[in-house]
């Protein structure tokens, strides 16, 4: 090389300047599907009908105040919200304890429930499936009303075998 300098290395540059491109276009191809992938599970979860197998999350039980107790059996629950109303229909198998625990925490007990009433609509009970109300089973119920913003509660509970009581809830709360 004349003056002694060292030679000028193009594929260096080349290199170089496809890597300040390439790189950032690779993070936002990625960046791109995952929240396209991301839309599409929400949009399905959004739309599934019908009780979901297990406990609702903290937050649900918290906001919809419904506190399913421990160790109670098929539980289930589905959530719908809108703009004017949110409802949460839980339902669950507990024993005495439980269901008396269930009770204390809403701040009634057992001897609040109405023999023979089943406080839950057809039209709720229909939504995810639900046979409350038939005949030749031992219902009981109540209804819970509190003062917005506080979730309102249709209780539900099937008394067919005393000792695990079947507990159907409707917490409705209206912003």
């Amino acid at each position: 090389m004349p003056g002694g300098g060292r030679p000028p290395r193009r594929w260096l540059k080349i290199i170089v300047i496809f890597l300040l491109i390439a790189i950032p276009a690779g993070y936002l191809v990625i960046s791109a599907i995952q929240s396209r992938n991301g839309g599409e599970d929400k949009a399905e979860a959004a739309s599934a009908k019908g009780l979901s197998a297990g406990y609702p999350t903290r937050v649900q039980r918290r906001i919809y105040d419904v506190p399913v107790p421990p160790y109670s059996k098929k539980v289930a629950f589905y959530e719908t919200n809108s703009w004017k109303v949110s409802s949460l229909y839980v339902q669950f198998v507990t024993d005495r304890d439980g269901l008396d625990s269930f009770l204390k925490k809403l701040g009634t007990r057992r001897s609040a429930l109405d023999k023979g009433e089943v406080t839950i609509t057809k039209e709720q009970a229909g939504k995810v499936g639900w046979q409350v109300g038939e005949p030749g089973h031992d219902w009981a119920g109540m209804f819970i009303k509190r003062q917005d913003p506080q979730p309102k509660l249709r209780i539900t509970v099937k008394f067919d075998n005393p000792a695990h009581p079947k507990v159907y809830v409707v917490s409705t709360v209206t912003p």
